[in-house]
This record gives C-alpha cells, structure tokens and sequence, in this order.
C-alpha cells in the first residue's frame, strides 16, 4: 500500500530540461544552438512548449540572440502562442524586419491579444502604409481606439497610456464595484486603482485598490474617492510625466482630456520613459544619435557617427592652432610639447565630470534659474580645489622629469587655470544651450573640450612664455 502512495517525481519543465541562462544570467549558446536547429527542422511542437515557458523579456533576449532569418519563422511555428509584447523588448532594428517578414494577418492577430499600449508600441514606428495594411484587418471597434492613440503626438502621455481602465459611477458601493471586478471577463491584467467617471465619461475621481479591499460592502463609492489625485494630459509630454511619477511616487495617473478619461499610465510605462530618456542622454554625450541599436548594420552606424565626428574635427583644428601660434617656444623647449596635451585632457576630464552632472540635472529639472548661481560658484571652487591639488603633483612630476627649473611652477599654474575653465565651461555651456532651447546632451560635449583644449594650451604655453622669456 504504501508503494502505491509514493508520489511521482515532478516532471521537468522545458525550462529545466534546456537552461536559458547560466549561472551570470547570460543566455547560453547551447540554447540558441538548440532553439535555431527546431526552427530550422519546423518543429512546432518543440518551440510551442518552449516559449509558452518564457517571460515576454526573455523570449525578447532569444530572439534578438536568433539569426535575422529565423526570427520570422519562429513567430510563425510558435502561432497563437507567441506573445506579441515579446517584440517591444528587442531592438527596434530586429522588430521592424520581423514585422516586415510577417503576414499582416498575422501580426493583425498578435495585436488583438495585447492591450492597447503594448500594441501601440508595436505598431508606431513602422511607415503609415504597413500600419493602414495591419490595422485594416483588426475589427472596427479596435482599429478605431488604436489610431487615436496613433494620433497623438510622439513622446506624449497619449502614446503611453492604455485605454483599458476601470470605471464605476459614483453612486455603486463597495460591494457593487468588487462584484463588477469579479464578473466582467476583459479587465485589464494589472490595475492599481478604479476611477470614478460620471454618465458622460467626466472624470470625477479615483479610489485605490487597497482602500477599496479595506471598505465594508456597503460603503459608498464617492465617500472614499480622491478628487485631487495627480492626472496628467494626454498631449503633455512623457518625459514630464515620468517626473510626476518620480516626484509624487504615483504606480498609475489618469489620462484626462478635456475632462474626460480616456486612458491610464502605469509604473511599468513610465520606467521605460525613464530608461530611454537616460539611454539617449548618455548617447548624446558620447556624440551617437539616439536611434542608434546594436542590431544595426556597421553602414548605418558610420553614417550616423559621420557627422558629429566631423564636427569634432573642425574644432581639432582650432585647438591646434593655438599651438601653431607658439611654433617658435615648441622648437626651443621640447618639454612644451610634451607636457601640453597633459594640461589639456586634465581639463578636458574635469570639464565632462561636471558636464554630466549638469546635462543630467537640466533633465531632471534638478538644475534651474533659482540655484544655477550657487551651482556655478560651487563648480568653479571645486576646479579651483582640484587645480590646486593636480597644480602640485603635475608640477612635481614636470621637475623631476625634464629637469629645468620653474617648469613646475608654469604647469601648476595652467593646470589650475584649465581646471577651473573646465569647471566652469562644463555647466555654463549646458545652461546656455538650454537658454536658447537646444539640448545640452546634444551638443555640450564638442564646445566643452574645444574650451579646455584651447584655454589648457593657451595657459600653458603663454606662461612659459612670459616665464621663460621665450622669443
């Protein structure tokens, strides 16, 4: 009897049977390996069980590590059970040749299965004709909602939020709007609060969840609803949305337009928002166009990149001419050529340490006319310190190397000079830039080193001048 009752050993998942990942969360080659011979010999069977086991992200991580060809064939084996949100976590480079390979009845029915944003996300960056071609073949109700998001403006709250929400009249109780929630089948799949909307769609207020499970059934919706609960526009920008969930801690906001709801923004949105306006940032700064992904082809890369590093050369040049003009001393004393790039990069370095600060602070509205006074003087005394601490070692190490008396003394006083320009430059440039509506990420970085350069080499060899009595 008790042989009878020994439970079977659980069978393994596909998950366990063929690991993704290793022990650094790296997807393993084996099962990139293993994942493209089931595509290629169509096995469906395989691969429905497979992804069916995969988080959207991960099965974003597979294909993105697939061959550009099996990409398509493995959305196609897989049929109904491909989660179409998968592809909003890849490059935008690899969703759009897979939405190309793709029959626009397929993608149509992959659509259907996302809420609205997700399907949005999908959908808004290919050509107006594939997007017609798609939509067309989703029912009218739901090509309708679809392109009035598509209406919106880009990088507005409109195209973040989803049109599936929770609405209750003010007059339900507790109880009505749980047993609601209870029966209707096509909820969102996550929500965090219900609003309260009047007949006519006006928004009145909102009621989190968590005040709603803790209410008796018999209480009055409107007695627990917040009228002054942070709601956004549907034209306002995303980025500034991401700053009144940041700001106010919000997990989801209203969508408001002209007083009625239209739609709702969640946490999950806003940290993409986030992300991608942190990743543009740093791609600006490095002088790499914000559309850039690792998916594209090195011509497309080269073309993007052509650009500013020209621009970067013209002002080379300018730095350099600054040392054509000491041609004469560079002859007579071979210390100055050696020693006056040191000068320059140090203050270079300095000038994008606070550059950084600056450009990221100007995008957070952290750094505004009320306090760039107090952080300019204190950027310039932080230069002013740290040229008086390089001023010493740079002096040192210049003496003990070439030997030649008052050599220290000319490099300590250059490296403070250039240091505190770089300071300053590295926020004023910022602010300047956004005073005049451009943006600081773009273009503070060429015309920050351009001033460190030519002010670094300018101190140094002009004070070896007048030190040295070079002719």
């Amino acid at each position: 009897m008790a042989e009878d009752l020994e439970l079977a050993e659980p069978a393994l998942s596909m998950l366990d049977r063929f690991p993704m990942r290793d022990d650094d969360g790296v997807v393993r080659p084996e099962f990139v390996a293993r994942v493209s011979e089931a595509v290629e010999a169509d096995d469906s069977a395989f691969l429905r069980e497979l992804v069916a086991e995969l988080h959207e992200a991960d099965l974003g991580n597979l294909i993105e590590a697939l061959e550009a060809d099996l990409r398509p064939r493995l959305v196609e084996l897989t049929g109904a059970d491909f989660d179409f949100s998968a592809l909003n976590e890849v490059d935008d480079t690899v969703r759009e040749e897979i939405l190309e390979e793709l029959e626009p009845e397929t993608v149509a029915e992959g659509v259907r299965e996302l809420e609205s944003d997700d399907a949005v996300e999908l959908l808004q960056d290919l050509t107006e004709e594939d997007q017609a071609e798609i939509l067309e073949k989703l029912p009218i109700s739901e090509r309708a909602a679809l392109e009035h998001i598509l209406d919106y403006p880009e990088d507005s709250a409109g195209r973040r939020m989803q049109t599936e929400f929770i609405a209750v009249p003010p007059d339900w109780t507790v109880g009505q709007a749980i047993d609601y929630m209870r029966e209707t089948p096509d909820l969102p799949d996550r929500f965090y609060e219900i609003y309260v909307v009047d007949e006519t769609g006006r928004w009145s207020g909102v009621v989190a969840l968590d005040t709603l499970l803790r209410a008796n059934r018999p209480v009055g919706i409107a007695d627990l609803m917040h009228e002054d609960t942070r709601h956004v526009s549907p034209t306002d920008d995303q980025s500034e949305v991401a700053r009144l969930f940041g700001k106010y801690n919000l997990v989801a906001a209203p969508v408001v337009d002209g007083g009625r709801l239209v739609g709702v923004i969640t946490i999950d949105d806003v940290v993409d928002v986030i992300e991608q306006d942190a990743e543009e940032d740093i791609k600006a700064l490095g002088g790499v166009t914000s559309d850039e992904e690792l998916s594209d082809t090195f011509w497309t890369i080269v073309k993007g990149r052509f650009n500013w590093l020209l621009v970067n050369l013209a002002t080379a040049f300018l730095a350099s001419s600054v040392l054509g003009m000491f041609e004469g001393q560079l002859e007579k004393m071979v210390a100055l050529a050696v020693l006056a790039p040191i000068v320059a990069s140090q203050g270079g370095n300095a000038a994008t340490q606070t550059m950084t600060v600056a450009v990221r602070a100007l995008a957070t509205r952290d750094l505004s006319a009320a306090n760039a006074r107090r952080v300019v003087l204190r950027e310039g005394l932080v230069g002013l310190l740290n040229g008086l601490g390089f001023a010493v070692i740079t002096g040192v190490v210049a003496v003990a190397w070439f030997r030649i008396p008052g050599l220290g003394i000319v490099i300590g006083l250059a490296m403070m000079c250039n240091l505190v320009a770089g300071a300053l430059g590295g926020i004023l440039i910022p602010l300047a830039i956004q005073r005049v509506r451009g943006d600081p990420a773009v273009a503070s970085g060429v015309f920050v080193t351009t001033i460190t350069d030519v002010v670094g080499f300018f101190s140094f060899l002009g004070i070896a001048t007048l030190w040295f009595g070079l002719k």
